[in-house]
């Protein structure tokens, strides 16, 4: 959400942020309404004096007998009491459009993000890995001998429909020790502290971070009103939505593990093969809620988490900054991490790792108090995967595929898989 004032200083620096993500200038009419909602605040004020002036006359022309004065003064203060409901409402009005018109814009990039129309505007700040020379053709996932057995997208489409897989045996194994290791990591090295969050939240909770009202198609919504989370992103950083937490509790570093929704609207032929692109999912989520002074370095430490845990898999990455273009909407930076697929034989995006500057506390009313006094101020919020799991394990399944249909796993991942270090072609864990 947009702080109205801001704009109102300088109407030429907003619209020129907004030009830059391919917007027309907004601040004309977002100004005129400020302008009109402002106008009937004066009216109803001015109104207000006169009332309370004609009251206080009301008993002087009743002492005096002079009935026609007491006649008018009542009149007046109940025309005065009408004008003041009127404006009042008109105000009311006024303000609520110009809310839904704020919180309709997304939110302003920062300086040195770059400009760019799409996706190929990004540009690439950092690769890490090789990727490995095979001696045979890589396969897609969901091709690899050892992964078929426990990788069933028919009797998914079955139970649910499209763009649903049914994980068993060993390929579930491993997608849940993934989930583990990136929990593990996150809260015993990385200093956040484990949440288990709802996945079902309220109107208002989609809408302190920007998934409602422009996004609602977007995700699913029950017959009672609940909306299923598109990412838990929303539930840990509602966390604090209208507090006013002490700033010496900055900055809160959290992560969940939790099933994700999305609709998926609009990407109707995207991706349809495999699990690379589901409306079911799993994520590890980071959250940070910090001091404004902190978000960017908070940013760059959040990344390092993320990329921290393909490196530990010894899976290739490149890491990406977005341009303004292809950047999400509540987002003022966003760095893309990608893993590499040998099976598509390209970089697919495992993690984003977003600062929101203060855009999502406007909209949540979420904010710290000074240590040293002061007036409460706004918090500034960040989130990031760390990793999405289901991508995870197609990158390490193809990263690891053997010509025999066999997958070599991680070292790593052997705590979390009774020591075992491969699946067999059989789909079996060894």
């Amino acid at each position: 959400m947009h702080d109205i004032r801001a704009i109102r200083d300088n109407p030429d620096a907003f619209d020129a942020a907004l030009a830059r993500r391919g917007l027309p200038p907004q601040s004309p009419a977002l100004l005129a309404l400020d302008e009109d909602r402002r106008a009937c605040i004066t009216a109803a004020e001015a109104a207000l004096a006169d009332r309370n002036a004609a009251s206080k006359q009301v008993g002087a022309a009743k002492a005096k007998g002079d009935e026609a004065e007491f006649d008018r003064l009542r009149a007046l203060v109940a025309e005065k009491k009408d004008e003041i409901a009127r404006l009042e409402e008109e105000a009311k009005a006024k303000d609520a459009a110009l809310q839904a018109a704020l919180a309709a814009l997304p939110n302003l990039p920062a300086d040195d993000v770059p400009d760019g129309e799409d996706e190929a505007g990004n540009v690439e700040i950092n690769r890490w890995g090789t990727p490995r020379t095979f001696d045979f053709t890589p396969v897609e996932h969901y091709d690899i001998a050892g992964v078929r057995p426990g990788m069933d997208f028919e009797t998914a489409a079955k139970l649910s429909g499209a763009r649903f897989v049914l994980l068993t045996g060993a390929i579930a194994r491993i997608h849940r020790a993934l989930a583990q290791f990136m929990l593990d990591i996150h809260t015993l090295e990385n200093g956040l502290t484990e949440v288990n969050s709802p996945v079902l939240v309220r109107d208002d909770t989609m809408f302190g971070t920007g998934q409602l009202p422009k996004f609602g198609e977007d995700s699913y919504q029950t017959t009672n009103g609940w909306w299923l989370i598109p990412t838990s992103e929303v539930s840990l950083t509602n966390i604090v939505a209208g507090e006013i937490v002490e700033e010496a509790t900055l900055p809160r570093r959290l992560t969940a593990h939790s099933l994700c929704f999305r609709s998926e609207a609009g990407s109707a032929g995207r991706d349809t093969a495999g699990m690379l692109r589901q409306h079911q999912f799993e994520k590890v989520e980071m959250v940070s809620i910090t001091h404004p002074d902190t978000s960017d370095e908070e940013q760059k430490r959040m990344l390092r988490c993320a990329e921290g845990i393909l490196e530990r898999l010894e899976i290739p990455y490149r890491t990406v900054v977005l341009c303004t273009g292809d950047m999400g909407f509540g987002a003022r930076r966003t760095y893309d991490i990608e893993a590499w697929l040998p099976g598509q034989n390209t970089y697919r995006e495992i993690s984003s790792v977003s600062t929101c500057g203060d855009f999502q506390a406007r909209r949540m009313n979420a904010r710290f108090r000074p240590t040293g006094g002061g007036k409460p101020d706004y918090v500034h919020t960040l989130n990031g995967s760390g990793l999405a799991v289901g991508r995870c394990l197609i990158a390490v399944l193809e990263n690891g595929q053997n010509a025999d249909g066999s997958v070599t796993l991680p070292a790593v991942l052997a705590p979390w898989l009774g020591g075992k270090t491969t699946l067999t072609p059989e789909g079996a864990l060894a």
